[in-house]
Parts: structure tokens; C-alpha cells; sequence
């Protein structure tokens, strides 16, 4: 193996064979990498940026957690600040992955990109990466789950005269140029870019959709700690009425920002903010809108409500003395739903594209995708031995993929593999 930079190991320890190859080295290759650490398993993890680079890079400067801080629990590195309660920004996330990494010095290879995975005659994965090819007797692609922003194809019709960025490459307002902006999507980084865009003074057009919403806070608490008591994040997808249909579904929009709050939409309507129903169609100069954002508006607060009924059961069922708390009351409605829009008089100049993720794994040459090119798996374990996934959402429970789930999938997967090993 060549020289880790990271840890000091010595040049040649497995030569160009290693027992177990972690890639990705975000928060779930990390975690992977701490258990099989604490079990004397050899390994290496392949990062083909830096450590923590999406927090870095792919994030704007306001960002924050929307769970609250004392839910970051990796392998080992529980959070230990001054503010459980409160919302890390993104610099604090930062700090707390390289701490992590620091308290136990992982074998991380930063830049080197893995280009290919795939098995020999013998049943051994070939790994080829930017700086050779590996051999591995394990293998654990720890990229998560959201690694390719969507982009719909009407973006190509829009002029050259309209800015375009992803969610991902947004910053802040001052770097977006003069006009007003349409935001595509009301997912959390939608609705959490569109409030940072009016926060600031600009005219703001969203495009809403069918995520749902959550209360930052009922009856006292937090939602997240709510959830967390009555178990939901540990609820495995078995015993989730949709099953693995869950997957798919958005995650409830609310912010953490100045200590956490909920994002009306309808509130920000009040305030000037323009919505409208899903973008369908780019027609020239007209922009063009399915005819349901009341429909959407409305089931978001339906599961906001419905969460608070779930509370008030627990409460009751629990004999738990809990303030009472007034319900949601919308603060507007949409009259008359605009179906269409010229965009040029309208004076939109940036368009914001936050329609989600996609998974890209066209670099894995081995059999175990279902016919949606997802991974089948059970709990992270593949068809094929040896070969394994960490860091997806619902991998096994709500609580995967998230900072407050991750050990448990982590420290299943390691025990699996020791057995496996003998």
C-alpha cells in the first residue's frame, strides 16, 4: 500500500492488497473505519477529496444542522459542546469530523479517486483508483446517498441571459447577481435557500412541491426529541407502513437557523414571497406550473399536524405533564394560482435548481443492483459476500445515513465482517 499521509503507516504493509477497502471518507466511511479499528481489522479508506469536503464545499455559508446537536452521537465521538440544544453551522460541522478523525486516526487517502469496483476470477474485488489498483477481501462503499443534483432537461431551454446554479453551488445573496430569483424545489435546502434569499432582502419565487413539513418545536420540546423518545429513529423499515418505498420519499423541510425555527411558506407569502405548484414546462418566455400549490401547501401542514397528533398520544398514553400548545392556523391561502409566467417582465435572472439527488454508481461492475439500479442489500450486507453499503437513508432505520444513526449500521457491519473474517 502506498504511503498514508494521514497515519504514518509504512509504505508496503499490504502491498497492493488490503482486507478491507472503506470508500468514501465522510462521516460513514469514518464511522465504519472507528469500529474496525477498535477490532484490529486492517484496512484503508479512499476519499477522493478531503475530509468532510460536501460540508465544505457543497453547502452555503448560513447552513446548519435542522437536528439538534446533541443527535450527532459517531462511533465513539458522541457531541460533547456547550449547546446540545442548539444547531451546528457549517464550519462546527466541519470542526467536529475533524475532531472525530483526529481522535483516532483513521487510515485515510485523501484524493484518490476510485474509478472502478469490481471482482476477479477468484472472487476478490478489484479496486481501481487514481493512484493503482487494489485488491480487497471487503469492500464497503460508504459514499451515502445523495451524490448527483438532479437537474430536469427544460433547464437547457432557459436563454443564456438567466443565470443558472445548483443548490449545491450556492453560497449567499451577495454572490447571486442583480434580478429576482426562482427557486425549483421546496425540499430542505429549497426552502432553507429561498428563506436565506428573502432573510436578505431579495425577491424570491419558489417552486413548490410535495415535501412535507415539521414543527421546530410543540408542547414544550424540541420535535426531534419528541420522535427520538417515542423511537421513531429507530423504528427499522420493516415496520414502516411503505417499507422500502420510504426511501424515496423528501424529508420534512424546517431550519435550525438562529436557534431553529419552522419555515411557513404561507408566512413568507405574507412577506412577498411569490409560489407557485411544481414547474412542469419551459415554453419559450412562460414559465409553466401545475395547478397544486394549494394541494402541496396543504398536505405539508398535514403532516406537520399529523406528527403533533402522534405527540399528543404519546403524551397522554405516557401520563407525561406537557404544556398545551394552540395549533397551526394557516396565515394564507393561494386565490388564484398563477398557471403561467413570463419570466422576463417578471425580472427572474437567477434560477435555482434544489429538485434533489441522484445516486450514481456506474462505476460498480458488480451484479447487486435491483432493477431501479439501487443496491439490494439487508442492512447494509449485498448478495455478494464481502461487498457492503453504509451511509444510505433508510439503510435499516430512519435514524441511517444521519449522524445519530450511524453507529448502530456501523457497528452491525463491523461485527459482520469480523465474523465473516473468523
Amino acid at each position: 500500500m502506498k504511503t498514508n499521509h494521514n497515519n504514518g503507516s509504512e509504505e508496503g504493509q499490504f502491498g497492493d492488497h488490503c482486507p478491507v477497502i472503506i470508500i468514501g471518507g465522510g462521516h460513514a466511511g469514518l464511522s465504519i473505519s472507528h469500529c474496525l479499528k477498535g477490532r484490529g481489522i486492517d484496512h484503508v479508506i479512499f476519499e477522493k477529496e478531503r475530509l468532510g469536503e460536501s460540508w465544505r464545499t457543497k453547502r452555503w455559508d448560513s447552513f446548519c444542522l435542522v437536528t439538534p446537536n446533541w443527535q450527532c452521537q459517531l462511533p465513539g465521538f458522541h457531541y460533547s459542546g456547550d449547546d446540545p440544544d442548539g444547531f451546528m453551522k457549517k464550519d462546527e460541522i466541519v470542526a467536529y469530523i475533524e475532531a472525530y478523525a483526529q481522535s483516532f486516526q483513521p487510515p485515510l487517502r485523501e484524493g484518490v479517486t476510485v474509478s472502478r469496483l469490481a471482482q476477479d476470477e477468484a472472487g476478490r474485488f478489484v479496486v481501481s483508483t487514481s493512484i493503482g489498483d487494489y485488491l480487497a477481501d471487503q469492500v464497503v462503499v460508504a459514499t451515502g446517498g445523495y451524490q448527483v443534483p438532479s437537474v430536469p432537461r427544460i433547464a437547457e431551454r432557459l436563454p443564456a441571459m438567466v443565470s443558472q446554479m445548483l443548490s449545491s453551488d450556492y453560497k449567499n445573496p451577495e454572490l447571486i447577481g442583480p434580478g429576482e430569483v426562482l427557486v425549483v424545489g421546496s425540499g430542505q435546502s429549497g426552502c432553507q435557500i429561498a428563506e436565506d434569499l428573502h432573510l436578505a432582502g431579495r425577491r424570491v419565487h419558489l417552486c413548490v412541491g410535495g415535501a412535507p413539513r415539521t414543527a421546530r418545536r410543540y408542547r414544550g420540546k424540541d420535535v426531534v426529541a419528541w420522535l427520538h423518545e417515542m423511537g421513531y429513529y429507530d423504528k427499522p423499515i420493516h415496520e414502516h407502513p411503505l417499507k422500502e418505498r420510504v426511501r424515496a420519499k423528501a424529508n420534512h423541510y424546517v431550519t435550525g437557523r438562529d436557534g431553529g425555527r419552522d419555515i411557513d411558506l404561507r408566512r413568507l407569502a405574507t412577506e412577498g414571497m411569490k409560489l407557485y405548484g411544481r414547474l412542469t414546462d419551459i415554453n419559450g418566455k412562460l414559465l409553466k406550473f401545475a395547478e397544486d400549490l394549494k394541494q402541496n401547501l396543504d398536505q405539508a401542514d398535514a403532516v406537520a399536524e399529523s406528527i403533533k397528533n402522534t405527540i399528543d398520544k404519546f403524551i397522554e398514553s405516557a401520563g407525561i405533564g406537557a404544556p398545551t400548545e394552540e395549533r397551526y392556523r394557516p396565515v394564507w391561502e393561494p386565490s388564484n394560482q398563477v398557471l403561467e409566467l413570463d419570466y422576463i417582465p417578471a425580472g427572474i435572472r437567477t434560477v435555482i435548481w434544489s429538485v434533489g439527488y441522484r445516486t450514481d454508481y456506474s462505476w460498480i461492475e458488480v451484479p447487486i443492483f435491483d432493477g431501479k439500479g439501487y443496491p439490494a442489500h439487508q442492512r447494509g450486507v449485498t448478495t455478494v459476500p464481502g461487498l457492503y453499503f453504509l451511509g444510505l437513508p433508510w439503510q435499516y432505520t430512519w435514524g441511517s445515513g444521519r449522524f445519530s444513526g450511524i453507529a448502530r449500521d456501523a457497528t452491525f457491519l463491523a461485527d459482520y465482517m469480523e465474523a465473516r473474517r473468523g
